[in-house]
């Protein structure tokens, strides 16, 4: 799916990375915030403020048995680093703010366009979309559209979250509890 949408979107965004060394080191600087608050205060999360009724809880919906077969932690490790930044930066850095800005033409307001309104807005969405980890995917969120502003660079945004989540898979997976950290393993 990732490759279908690089190679059919390539007429109308440019994959070409402006800033490797700076997107990796910002999605390294992601991961290590995202999971600064679970290593540090264990309990963290099992405050009423993350887990409720309106952002669900933190725990793993794959069954023990799946968790543990190598094609399943394959195929989710792939699909967290290679397709979800793909399709989440096309959304999320890609169109929304664009189309925040100008919703009869969003292509007429260029990629890493600022308004306080298209910046807070998708990071705000962008939050509520990680449930129980809404924290600290707002500062992802934030970073991100920083990054996008200053590098208006899409490439260099899915970089940036690819590492991320490629960091977030190797401690999962490190971790061997599929509940702490990454909502691609839950």
């Amino acid at each position: 799916m990732a490759a279908v949408l690089l190679i059919f979107s390539r007429s109308a965004i440019d994959f070409r990375v402006t800033n490797a060394l700076g997107s990796a080191l910002l999605g390294l600087a992601v991961f290590l915030v995202w999971i600064a608050p679970d290593v540090l205060w264990p309990d963290y999360r099992n405050h009423w403020i993350f887990t409720n009724a309106l952002t669900g809880d933190v725990r793993s919906s794959v069954p023990d048995a799946v968790r543990s077969s190598l094609i399943f932690l394959v195929f989710r490790s792939v699909g967290c680093v290679l397709l979800v930044p793909v399709i989440e930066e096309l959304f999320w850095r890609g169109w929304l703010p664009r189309w925040i800005v100008d919703a009869e033409d969003f292509r007429r307001a260029p990629l890493g366009v600022y308004t306080a309104l298209s910046f807070w807005a998708s990071a705000l969405l962008f939050a509520s979309e990680h449930g129980p980890f809404w924290d600290v995917g707002l500062i992802a969120g934030v970073a991100y559209n920083w990054w996008m502003i200053r590098t208006r660079s899409l490439a260099d945004c899915i970089l940036t979250h690819a590492v991320t989540n490629g960091a977030l898979s190797v401690y999962v997976l490190a971790a061997g509890n599929g509940s702490i950290g990454c909502s691609c393993y839950r």
